[in-house]
């Protein structure tokens, strides 16, 4: 049984570092984790709409901490034109996200139809910039009549909710692969057998995320336990037996992306009638340590490099350097507790395994 993993410069393809204080609680966190390089989401207030303004998130990012290289992205918008595309790819920005309207924190300004994104879909093609995809369809959306006391569906009933939107959607991903089948796209954060299968099934210029809690969580876990939900939420044993399992096969287009999500405990730890919690899960500052003792749990801690740098960054044509990569090394640890929380002087958070014991922590970096 080894007691040491070294680990050449860990990546997280899915993370979200916030603004404002909450920004310079959680950016040291990505570090403290054990990672150096963060594609950062886009979903801000305002939306990342722009090159200037990615550039200038990016400069905010790295003033609070110029060790991580942060890769920047575009939210899709109806404002970002072919043009647009060409001079984010000319300043360095790597992907563009795409949220359905209403599926997850900070997306009403998502989309609803990817048709008419079609002449931006080329141009990244062209250029070659990554479509990053939140993966599920909105809910249906329902209306109470007051004068019949039924609910009454303002479109045709598709039997969507949190637990079938990412099966819906999968569609859609085949359809754009079919459309433009040069252009690099990852699926985000999959949660399902349906989804490691879809992915599984398309070319080479396909690849999918898994995040950490998902490997952990099924929906038992999250249904009542504010601090386990998310978006996507998690699914059945099965489906995360289905992550599981591609890890363990060492599928080289499913890599880490974390989702971690920071969220003010008031906004997770909220109990009203007319205002539920927001969705996101912590994982940002155990997240090496976090993923080795998953990974070791169902026989998959071989499989660590690959997932969390090797085939990420081999995607993202981000290798390292073979002369000389940063290694981050773990340790086998006995005592290693997550914190209870992470606090600044206007805003604090709850990490994901609060206050539960890890076995393995970060020796050295």
């Amino acid at each position: 049984m080894t007691n040491t993993i070294r680990v050449p410069a860990p990546a997280d393809f899915h993370v979200h570092l916030r603004q404002e204080e909450m920004a310079r609680l959680v950016v040291p966190h990505v570090r403290k984790g054990g990672f150096s390089l963060a594609y950062v989401m886009p979903n801000l207030k305002p939306p990342i709409t722009t090159a200037a303004l990615a550039l200038e998130y990016k400069a905010q990012l790295q003033a609070i901490d110029p060790s991580v290289e942060y890769l920047m992205t575009l939210y899709l918008s109806p404002d970002l034109t072919p043009d647009d595309i060409i001079k984010a790819k000319e300043a360095g920005i790597v992907g563009v996200k795409s949220y359905p309207r209403g599926v997850t924190t900070n997306s009403d300004g998502g989309i609803e139809s990817y048709e008419i994104y079609y002449p931006v879909f080329e141009a990244m093609q062209r250029v070659d910039m990554v479509l990053n995809l939140h993966g599920e369809i909105p809910s249906d959306p329902l209306t109470v009549s007051i004068h019949v006391f039924v609910i009454l569906s303002l479109s045709p009933i598709q039997n969507t909710c949190v637990l079938n939107a990412e099966p819906h959607f999968l569609p859609h991903l085949h359809s754009l692969h079919k459309a433009f089948p040069r252009l690099r796209i990852v699926l985000e954060h999959a949660t399902t057998r349906a989804a490691v299968e879809a992915v599984k099934a398309c070319g080479p210029t396909v690849a999918c995320t898994i995040t950490a809690h998902h490997l952990d969580l099924t929906v038992d876990d999250w249904a009542g336990q504010s601090f386990h939900f998310c978006k996507p939420v998690a699914k059945y044993p099965d489906d995360r037996q289905a992550l599981r399992e591609v890890i363990l096969e060492g599928h080289p287009r499913f890599f880490l992306g974390s989702d971690s999500a920071p969220h003010p405990i008031d906004s997770k730890a909220i109990s009203t009638a007319s205002h539920g919690c927001a969705a996101g899960v912590y994982t940002a500052p155990i997240l090496l340590p976090l993923l080795a003792h998953l990974l070791e749990s169902f026989g998959a801690l071989d499989r660590l490099e690959g997932f969390v740098s090797t085939f990420g960054r081999r995607f993202y044509q981000r290798e390292l350097d073979a002369t000389d990569p940063e290694v981050i090394i773990l340790q086998r640890a006995d005592a290693f507790v997550v914190e209870d929380k992470y606090e600044a002087e206007q805003v604090d958070v709850i990490p994901f395994w609060a206050g539960k014991r890890l076995g393995w922590q970060i020796s050295s970096q």
